[in-house]
């Protein structure tokens, strides 16, 4: 008989291999909620990896990522493979949580495979609602916080969490063949998308930059309401990822807007610091 239990397992065993990468089951995630958590980041490290996977033919991952949602579908009806489906289908049902949210990172991640550059930017907009808000959302849904308001300045967190982290790696991203930043924004900046990879400063590119950032830090801002109607554990983890997404956008800014040359990284007093401002 499968297990949910040994499911569990497995993905807090994941997580916290991956802790660098993805601190899901950090202290600020209660007792209660942390094989939750890690359940889903089992699934969307999973979609991730077969998305990223990289000699294999963009074909094939597609088969994969098509081949994992009917499993995550038939996961829906009761109809499980191993113990993580049916840890994740528990963890779906008793904390209520929207099966739609899941869909939608499938769909972002087989749209990592498909689309390598946006036009505008509601494009990349479009792609931030199935990539980076449902984890928002699900968050919200496990701790019983999900309402239209808290919903939508969440949205805005994430999205502006998302855009920072492209402007971060934005040399990493395109060297995968992959750019965020709209093309018809680049053209307008009098640029062509091979400055990407700029080895030079060149300061037309870095005004690029700082309209990116610039609006990324706005839209933060906008959701930061979101921390004054949570409270406990979560209002401190979601205050300090707010507080680490604006400390690398100063990153950015201190560096002169020179994210492609250097990524830009938080430092451990760095970290410090955002811990100190989420608690105060």
């Amino acid at each position: 008989m499968i297990d949910p239990v040994d499911g569990y397992k497995t993905a807090l065993k994941l997580a916290g291999e991956h802790y660098e990468n993805f601190p899901v089951v950090s202290l600020f995630v209660p007792r209660r909620l942390r094989k939750d958590v890690a359940i889903i980041y089992w699934f969307a490290r999973t979609a991730d990896d077969i998305a990223d996977e990289g000699d294999t033919h963009p074909e094939e991952r597609l088969r994969l990522l098509d081949a994992f949602q009917l499993r995550f579908e038939e996961t829906l009806k009761s109809r499980y493979i191993d113990s993580l489906d049916i840890a994740l289908h528990t963890t779906i049902r008793q904390r209520n949580l929207d099966p739609q949210l899941f869909l939608d990172l499938v769909s972002a991640f087989r749209q990592d495979i498909t689309v390598k550059r946006y036009d505008d930017f509601d494009d990349i907009l479009g792609y931030c609602s199935r990539s980076a808000n449902p984890v928002g959302r699900l968050i919200l849904q496990l701790h019983g916080y999900y309402d239209r308001e808290r919903r939508d300045f969440s949205d805005k967190i994430c999205t502006s969490l998302q855009l920072i982290n492209f402007y971060q790696d934005l040399k990493i991203d395109f060297l995968r063949d992959r750019l965020y930043i709209p093309i018809k924004e680049i053209l307008s900046f009098g640029l062509d998308e091979s400055l990407m990879i700029e080895t030079n400063r060149n300061d037309r590119l870095e005004e690029l930059l700082k309209f990116q950032v610039d609006r990324s830090v706005a839209l933060m801002k906008e959701g930061l309401p979101l921390i004054d109607l949570l409270e406990g554990r979560l209002r401190v983890q979601i205050a300090a990822t707010c507080e680490g997404g604006l400390a690398i956008a100063k990153k950015i800014a201190k560096s002169g807007y020179s994210s492609y040359l250097q990524r830009p990284r938080l430092s451990k007093y760095d970290y410090f610091n955002l811990f100190i401002k989420s608690i105060f």
